[in-house]
């Protein structure tokens, strides 16, 4: 491939990822733990827009137990907004031939 070819892929890939990372901030994930009873909402860069907890779980007895599952659920959904971005990523440089572990920023 030319120079003049390669330059133009670069810039390419460059919108695409741009347009990715509006497509993750855009995104919203939910993660859940104790069986439903707490959800974290957040944003694909990891901001926490919304949290819900079951009222049941409101006894002053349990307080930990409601903090684990808080810290639990969020942790779950930022874990899913990783894996959407990963997923991404991957549909964004999967005809490049990147290495393997090669990590774009994003």
């Amino acid at each position: 491939m030319d120079l003049m070819g390669m330059m133009g892929k670069a810039k390419e890939l460059q919108q695409r990822m741009q347009q990715v990372q509006e497509e993750v901030a855009a995104m919203e994930v939910e993660g859940v733990s104790g069986g439903g009873m707490v959800r974290v909402v957040m944003d694909g860069k990891g901001m926490t827009k919304n949290v819900v907890i079951d009222p049941s779980l409101m006894v002053p007895d349990e307080v930990g137990v409601v903090e684990d599952l808080v810290l639990a659920a969020a942790n779950d959904a930022r874990s899913k907004a990783e894996a959407a971005l990963q997923e991404r990523m991957r549909e964004l440089t999967g005809g490049l031939g990147l290495p393997p572990g090669l990590n774009l920023p994003i």
